[in-house]
């Protein structure tokens, strides 16, 4: 008996009319450059072509088209809402990302200037105690969401992730406004995090210009994301691996100089009651909102890697549950310790913009420890690489999704033979070239309207995904299907994503207010638009789609139209009810510890 396999997407080579191999042998139509082998094992034979081409000739066809076969699936007949799902859950990315990547990038994934500078500025405008409850609020939001998010994606790990479930379980409009405003978002966090990365080296070098190091971590960048998803997984493993070691060491060195092991002596709770907990009352609360999404922004990027994922449904939770401890450690733990250790008043805290200004530096700098300001200054540097690493992955994962949805130009979903939204990528490695405005005097006002464009985006995007977690939960409702068929269950339910979501519309009215009427300032109309640009521009995009596509009928999908099929990895869902109930079953079975720690991990 023969046995036919077909190659994983992330490794097919041009296929050849006939395949028959069991090891994932690569094969192609141009039998010029392959020997075709055979032998037999026992009862069963196998075919094999091997390939004869040389490395460059490799390298040079991983850029050409993929090649897919005939998936036997007729669309001609389907709605455009149809057809858009099957095209996410089809879309051919490379799944080679394993658990431990996906752990990673959970846990220390896209933390960077947000919060090792970003902080500094929250710090000075809130206070200790303003930043530890901004912190402690939208936290509390990005459990919610993540959980949420991790329920959907691990039943539907397609292409694009939350901006397609945004069109699946709601409207295509809505995938459409925040898929643009996400990929925004990490379009215009690219060019920003590489001056960054310019001015971190600018702690121990101005000599040279920082156009050459905007040059130098462009070329970086873009040659880890041409490695493919593979490529992104490894460097951001590594680099995760060395924020977390430093976070965790600064907390630790952070206590031991609040307990007097620095020069200052015992310090205590001394800046928490002079100067104070609080610096301009509620408004100082408010303005700590901005600084923490950005700080926290990136927390959904495990969920957008999930149709990239070898097993979404034994990596996803796992992945999932460790953000609890990222939000914990990384923003809670350092919030507490870098308010005990600088006062909000500290010139420093506001007297640039760069690296110098992290209350991690000051912290150590104040303690009067040498060598851990530059040691610190080079996590800073990793973590800003990071995050630029990470801005070109989202922004060309969401670019190639809304392509293959429909929801923009075909060519953004180009993907080739190694699994890459080459043409996504492209684009937005073309887009980081505004990183040398660096030597512009005016690059700071520059970003701050390409900012206003996506500045209150994220909190818009976090709210949408508890709201289409509702909207999913309430579809099963709808249409007679329970719990038992979800292979991942958010611990925190529909009335997490109902909290999550009710922060998170209370945060934005909070960052309006503050905008409109500033801390120390008169009604400022350019501040408004400034901070708050994204939600008029989400209102036009969103009248111009519907207008453009004529579907003002059509405000949102029917609970019992929503597709609750199409994109899993698992097609037979009574066999599926049973494995879940199995494996919950084994669970109930195991010591209080185990089903504690698998709970938290």
């Amino acid at each position: 008996m023969e046995k036919d396999i077909a190659a994983p997407a992330d490794s097919i080579a041009p296929k050849s009319e006939t395949v028959e191999a069991s090891h994932g042998y690569s094969t192609s139509n141009e039998g010029s450059r392959r020997n075709s082998s055979e032998y037999s094992s026992g009862s069963s034979a196998y075919s094999y072509e091997v390939d004869t081409r040389g490395p460059f000739q490799r390298f040079i066809d991983s850029f050409k088209p993929i090649n897919l076969e005939d998936e036997g699936i007729d669309t001609s007949n389907l709605s455009p809402m149809e057809q858009s799902i099957v095209a996410t859950a089809k879309h051919p990315l490379a799944r080679r990302l394993k658990s431990r990547h996906l752990q990673m990038i959970a846990i220390g994934g896209s933390i960077g200037t947000g919060l090792f500078v970003g902080s500094g500025y929250a710090l000075a405008m809130g206070g200790p105690a303003s930043v530890l409850i901004g912190y402690l609020l939208v936290g509390f939001s990005m459990y919610c969401v993540v959980y949420a998010l991790g329920e959907l994606s691990v039943q539907f790990p397609v292409s694009g992730s939350f901006n397609a479930f945004f069109a699946r379980f709601v409207d295509p409009s809505w995938g459409f406004v925040l898929g643009i405003l996400y990929a925004c978002s990490w379009l215009v966090s690219f060019p920003s995090e590489l001056i960054a990365c310019a001015l971190t080296i600018g702690y121990w070098n101005t000599s040279i210009s920082p156009a050459v190091w905007v040059a130098i971590f462009w070329v970086a960048i873009v040659s880890i994301n041409f490695f493919g998803v593979r490529g992104y997984g490894e460097a951001e493993f590594v680099m995760s691996m060395i924020k977390v070691i430093a976070v965790v060491g600064f907390i630790i060195c952070g206590i031991a100089i609040i307990c007097g092991a620095g020069d200052q002596g015992y310090i205590g709770g001394r800046y928490w009651h002079n100067p104070g907990s609080f610096n301009h009352g509620f408004k100082g609360v408010c303005s700590v909102f901005i600084s923490a999404a950005f700080s926290f922004g990136g927390c959904e990027l495990v969920a957008l890697a999930a149709a990239e994922t070898v097993n979404p449904r034994k990596s996803l939770p796992k992945a999932t549950k460790q953000v609890f401890w990222r939000i914990f450690i990384f923003y809670i733990l350092t919030a507490i310790v870098t308010g005990s250790l600088v006062s909000y008043k500290d010139e420093k805290l506001l007297s640039n913009d760069d690296v110098t200004a992290s209350p991690f530096v000051i912290a150590i700098q104040n303690g009067g420890i040498k060598v851990l300001p530059s040691i610190m200054n080079a996590v800073i540097l990793i973590a800003v690489v990071s995050v630029g690493n990470s801005s070109v992955y989202g922004c060309s994962r969401t670019l190639a999704s809304l392509a293959v949805q429909g929801l923009l130009p075909s060519a953004f979903g180009y993907i080739d033979r190694s699994g890459r939204p080459l043409i996504a990528i492209l684009f937005t490695n073309a887009f980081g070239l505004l990183g040398f405005l660096v030597v512009n005097n005016n690059e700071g006002d520059v970003f701050t309207w390409f900012f206003s464009v996506c500045s209150l985006s994220s909190f818009f995007t976090w709210a949408a995904i508890c709201f289409t977690h509702i909207r999913f939960r309430l579809a099963l409702s709808a249409q007679g299907r329970s719990l038992d068929e979800v292979v991942f269950v958010s611990p925190m339910g529909i009335y997490g994503s109902i909290a999550g979501a009710v922060i998170l519309i209370l945060i934005v009215i909070g960052e309006i207010w503050i905008s409109i009427w500033p801390i120390g300032e008169h009604a400022d109309v350019v501040q408004f638009w400034q901070n708050c640009l994204s939600l008029p521009l989400m209102i036009v995009m969103w009248v111009g789609y519907k207008t453009y596509t004529g579907t003002w009928n059509h405000l949102y999908i029917k609970l019992r139209d929503i597709d609750l099929d199409t994109g899993r990895r698992e097609i037979d869902v009574e066999v599926l009810k049973q494995e879940i109930a199995d494996e919950r079953e084994l669970l109930r079975t195991k010591p209080f510890w185990y089903r504690t720690y698998r709970f938290w991990c």
